[in-house]
């Protein structure tokens, strides 16, 4: 607390590494609360969960375990009632489902699909649906998206035990799937969309998903690294070419032609960011 009682308002926060994937819990009883995936070179990297001490107006690191290879992307359980078991969910080589507790945090569930094979194709991405948290997807190099579902199985020591499944796999693009997102249209459970290296975005249903639709594909066929949906219409969504210095803001219900192009930027676009609160405001990030 400042000398006039008033709150910080920069908090900061100086991780042991390069840090490259970051998630807030939405939990309401752990408010302030962050994960921070490391960047380093190596097959050994971590995880730490950062939390706000509000007597010290610190962030504090509240635990640390070890992480196979860094995290393309790590994601608290998007649970905004606190209903649902205390889970984060990282990809990498595999999709990992861990359980937090006080002082420890384990491993639930490693979701592999390559059970015939000693090939392992890196996840690029993956989402957790809002509407419904027992569905996860998945982006691969390997051109695939898989949809996991997850389930609570018997009670053990008065621990449920998470566990996963394949729902489905498909092919999703000519080339690597680069990022995947859910949408909020329809109810929020089944439609989502996928971005790759072949330059399209795709949406799918997981209701029929003999057919997709491309929505958007650049002209020059560069890949397309990122897709946001807009949090409050769930007709836009944003996405980005790799080295590409503007963002492309699309409607579904006309594909093919962007709404718009903002073309602000002076250096490649490397994060697009929706506003929570309003469908008109959206925050880009570059070099």
């Amino acid at each position: 607390m400042s000398l006039h009682g008033k709150r910080k308002e920069i908090y900061k926060y100086e991780a042991p590494w390069t840090v490259y994937a970051m998630n807030w819990s939405v939990r309401p009883d752990k408010r302030f609360r962050l994960a921070l995936g490391s960047f380093v070179e190596e097959y050994n990297n971590k995880v730490q969960l950062v939390g706000l001490d509000e007597e010290s107006s610190e962030f504090i690191c509240r635990n640390t375990f070890d992480h196979p290879y860094p995290t393309t992307k790590l994601m608290w359980i998007p649970d905004t009632k606190g209903v649902y078991p205390d889970l984060l969910a990282t990809s990498g080589d595999y999709l990992r489902v861990w359980r937090v507790g006080e002082t420890e945090t384990r491993l639930e569930c490693l979701l592999n699909n390559n059970k015939n094979s000693d090939f392992c194709a890196p996840l690029t991405s993956f989402d957790w649906n809002e509407v419904d948290p027992n569905l996860l997807g998945t982006s691969s190099i390997d051109t695939t998206c898989t949809i996991w579902g997850l389930e609570t199985g018997q009670v053990l020591g008065r621990v449920n035990l998470v566990s996963g499944h394949v729902k489905t796999q498909l092919i999703a693009h000519d080339k690597e799937v680069y990022d995947i997102a859910f949408s909020r249209a329809g109810g929020g459970r089944d439609m989502f969309a996928s971005v790759g290296a072949d330059g399209s975005v795709r949406m799918f249903d997981l209701r029929h998903l003999e057919h997709s639709t491309i929505i958007y594909e650049d002209p020059q066929h560069h890949p397309l690294l990122r897709l946001c949906w807009n949090k409050q219409d769930p007709n836009y969504l944003a996405t980005m070419a790799m080295d590409g210095m503007e963002v492309v803001i699309l409607d579904v219900r006309v594909p093919c032609t962007p709404v718009a192009r903002l073309n602000n930027h002076r250096a490649c676009v490397n994060g697009i960011a929706w506003a929570p609160h309003s469908s008109c405001h959206i925050c880009t990030a570059g070099k």
